[in-house]
């Protein structure tokens, strides 16, 4: 039965992420850069300042709608997009592609930045406030209220639960169930039950233990990885261009993976790029979930979080954990996951030290993303079936987190490929047909001309904020 599973998948997978599928994440992401005219790079230092700058000075707002503070939002985000993408998922796409799949990791990023900027300005414009003033949204929202297609929003939804489910339940239980196993011999269903409860006590308070939580782990966890980074870049500066040097000609040459020339870059650019969104979620829908609960006056005070979160993500921790592995030479030695990254770092920082910090992110990594994860399918739940399903939501997240501690890590990455892949098919409709208003809200925000460019911003139909 599971090699039939097997079989099944990985036919699907193959067309998700075939030629016209990463075609169209390319197309949406430079179709929204040309027509946002790059702001993504023309206001780079603006986005920084109004977001993790801003961050510091700024206060709860009160009067606006949503139950989390702006950073807090974001710092929900940041906890789902950095987690085992960043460790064991980079690690997976150098041993599938090469270290030049780093490089198409990049390039997607830079690429698909103003997606994100735009799934997140769209998700505030159609969020509704419920009548306990709790506020909810998503792409199924912009894919319902603002194309009129609901059966759009129906597809996007039924396809997060399981999406949620495989990615954070069952994948990111999985990695901090393999590591604590192979580094300190805890079996792993015990790991799987501490994990299970731990999370349920801190859902079951919901979105504002949540957004808490996260507000407090997501800055230590990527700042500590962060500075692990820096430090195997200082002591190691003599090895870097020689480490680059290999990372850019395995990008575009046939030894990059097994295979003919075309097949060898093919595949070194669809693991790149695959697990890149995987990690960055540039392009899925899924950010604007989180942001959608944000006390902000204007959506695109929110969605310039977009760009940054994918910056954070992609461009720097990625990368750390892509010059570490190609750095140590472990890249081709048989290891994968989290494992592999966690040896490359024992290898290049002085005695255990890399081993300790790689091991406690990869355990923070991962358990922000059971938490932040979980309100990807309580909002698609919510949507389909109405708030009396939260309690059952909430059970089998729990009961998930269990099961994932005993699955295969293999086949557990290539279902995750795959629901990335069909979910965000919907969602990029959505993205190319909507591209307008995204451009008038922003010229809006910016006190710019609208004409010409997708009309004046609609009114608000009573629904949306």
């Amino acid at each position: 039965m599971m090699d039939f599973l097997v079989a099944v998948n990985d036919r699907v997978n193959s067309f998700v992420w075939g030629v016209p599928i990463i075609v169209l994440i390319l197309f949406v992401g430079l179709l929204y850069s040309f027509r946002l005219r790059f702001i993504h790079f023309r206001k780079a230092g603006y986005f920084v300042r109004s977001t993790i700058v801003a961050a510091f000075k700024k206060k709860d707002v009160e009067h606006v709608p949503g139950e989390l503070t702006s950073f807090q939002a974001a710092m929900v985000s940041v906890s789902a997009i950095v987690g085992s993408g960043n460790i064991a998922g980079v690690a997976t796409a150098l041993v599938l592609g090469g270290p030049g799949a780093l490089v198409w990791m990049i390039l997607a990023a830079l690429i698909g930045m103003p997606s994100k900027y735009a799934e997140i300005a769209l998700g505030i414009r159609y969020r509704e406030k419920r009548e306990d003033g709790t506020v909810v949204g998503g792409a199924m929202y912009y894919l319902e209220k603002g194309l009129g297609q609901k059966w759009l929003g129906i597809l996007m939804s039924i396809l997060v639960i399981p999406f949620a489910f495989v990615i954070s339940g069952i994948v990111d239980t999985n990695t901090i169930a393999a590591v604590v196993d192979e580094r300190m011999g805890v079996p792993t269903w015990a790991t799987g039950l501490f994990l299970a409860v731990v999370t349920a006590v801190i859902i079951f308070g919901g979105i504002k233990r949540i957004g808490h939580a996260c507000e407090v782990i997501s800055p230590f966890m990527g700042g500590a990885y962060i500075i692990a980074g820096l430090l195997i870049i200082i002591l190691h500066i003599s090895s870097i261009p020689s480490a680059v040097a290999e990372i850019f000609s395995s990008a575009f040459s046939p030894e990059a993976a097994t295979g003919g020339i075309v097949g060898s870059i093919f595949v070194c650019m669809r693991a790149g790029i695959a697990r890149g969104l995987y990690s960055n979620e540039a392009g899925l829908g899924t950010a604007a979930m989180v942001h959608s609960s944000a006390k902000v006056e204007h959506p695109v005070e929110q969605a310039m979080w977009g760009p940054v979160e994918v910056f954070l993500d992609t461009i720097v921790i990625c990368t750390i954990t892509s010059l570490a592995i190609v750095l140590s030479g472990l890249w081709d030695s048989g290891l994968d996951g989290a494992v592999l990254t966690m040896r490359a770092f024992e290898v290049l920082l002085p005695g255990s030290l890399g081993g300790i910090i790689c091991f406690g992110c990869v355990i923070l990594f991962g358990f922000s993303c059971l938490i932040s994860y979980y309100n990807y399918a309580e909002r698609a739940g919510e949507y389909l079936f109405g708030s009396r399903c939260k309690p059952v939501i909430k059970a089998l997240w729990v009961v998930t987190i269990f099961i994932g501690s005993q699955t295969t890590l293999g086949f557990a990455w290539d279902l995750a490929d795959t629901f990335n892949g069909l979910m965000i098919i919907p969602n990029l409709i959505g993205l190319i047909l909507l591209s307008g208003e995204v451009v008038s809200l922003t010229r809006e925000y910016f006190g710019e001309r609208t004409e010409g460019v997708g009309g004046t911003i609609p009114e608000s139909d009573g629904q949306g904020i």
